[in-house]
């Protein structure tokens, strides 16, 4: 793992990278709160009483701990939407930020499960009766499903920025509530992309599920390769998110793991083992003892590397290992296979006794770039067979 003269050197680059932006004026403003407000509320005031029976608008403070009260009252049966706007920054001078859809999660009652969208505005039904409440997600994780966290509240007082966040509850459906509201106008697209990710529904390859305390997302979908067989293509840009597929397999001396990929972008230029530089799209796999091994290519780290995860809700459970490295090879598809026992016990120590998950990462919120590629053919491998993940 990488050490402080490390982070400092990775944090340094992004320092110049960030000032050469703002030199040339490539630095995106923040968000205007207030041009939001007056656009969504011009149409609000637009609005008939047969399609929205009720909204609320709220601040939300980066530094504010979940969870933060709407004052939005909802029943069960209840259709809803929600806008947000604005930035949740780590660090102002790297210019590191988290786009509101990742950091901003919600639930209704005090004892509803936690939920996110996959986009800057959501809707859903109310599954029970309850307040609508707010919470930021980085950089603390969830403990439980209710939104226990696993760090203290202290952490969000290092963030910065602020959320605007618009609270409707439709008469009707959302659907049909939003297309009444479109009937008057759209404010920056944001009506009718939501009517579009409805009408889009759940983008997730069948058989494969984001990890829940991640949050879902549009990042992973069921295609088919040049040939005609099956694939997941991997899209991330400034997100990030875990799929998942469960598997219940013992871990032997002979179980292997084969896929192909094709990298088409890789998210970062700076090596990964930093927190500020820490993009990177890889497959990984999940053991009986919640640790994970997780193989990516890297963009200047040497084939061979492994150190464990930089960022802290992941140390100790999320191990990194440099499987190819650079330019060469990008945009073809190539074939991997490693051996599970034999990494573990390089990398990380004596095995555990079973295999559980295989996993697909793509991580691009720190720099806000881009990576691209596919999977094909996953395979899971022992001496009593092969089991086909992929």
């Amino acid at each position: 793992m990488a050490g402080i003269f490390t982070e400092l050197g990775v944090a340094g680059r992004l320092a110049g990278r960030s000032l050469l932006r703002r030199l040339r004026a490539e630095v995106s403003a923040p968000p205007d709160l207030q041009a939001f407000t007056r656009g969504m509320q011009q149409l609000l005031d637009q609005a008939t009483p047969a399609s929205v029976g009720n909204y609320a608008w709220l601040t939300l403070p980066a530094t504010q701990a979940p969870w933060f009260p709407g004052n939005f009252v909802l029943q069960a049966g209840d259709a809803v939407s929600y806008f947000v706007e604005g930035r949740v920054y780590a660090n102002r001078f790297l210019d590191i930020y988290l786009n509101p859809a990742l950091q901003l999660w919600c639930k209704v009652g005090a004892q509803g499960e936690i939920f996110r969208g996959t986009r800057n505005s959501h809707s859903f039904v109310a599954q029970s009766g309850g307040e609508l409440t707010f919470g930021n997600y980085f950089p603390n994780d969830w403990a439980d499903a209710q939104g226990q966290r696993k760090q203290s509240d202290a952490v969000y007082q290092s963030l910065g920025g602020e959320l605007k966040i618009l609270m409707i509850r439709w008469n009707g459906s959302a659907a049909e509530g939003l297309q009444q509201l479109l009937a008057h106008g759209d404010y920056q697209g944001r009506i009718q992309a939501e009517l579009q990710r409805i009408e889009q529904g759940d983008t997730t390859p069948p058989g494969w599920h984001y990890l829940w305390h991640l949050g879902p997302g549009e990042i992973y979908r069921q295609q088919q390769d040049a040939h005609g067989q099956a694939c997941i293509h991997c899209h991330t840009h400034a997100d990030v998110g875990i799929l998942q597929k469960d598997v219940d397999l013992p871990l032997t001396a002979h179980s292997e793991i084969s896929w192909r990929w094709c990298i088409n972008q890789l998210p970062s230029t700076l090596r990964e083992d930093a927190v500020p530089s820490h993009d990177y799209l890889s497959l990984a796999v999940e053991f009986d003892n919640g640790r994970d091994i997780t193989y990516y290519w890297s963009s200047t780290l040497p084939e061979g590397t492994g150190y464990d995860c930089p960022l802290p809700n992941w140390k100790g459970i999320e191990y990194h290992v440099v499987v190819r490295s650079g330019q060469a090879g990008l945009g073809q598809w190539l074939d991997e296979r490693r051996n599970l026992h034999d990494d573990y016990r390089k990398y990380m120590g004596e095995p555990p006794a079973r295999i559980t998950r295989v996993w697909l990462i793509a991580n691009s919120i720190f720099q806000r770039g881009t990576g691209d590629c596919a999977y094909a053919q996953i395979r899971l491998h022992s001496a009593a067979g092969d089991t086909s993940v992929l």
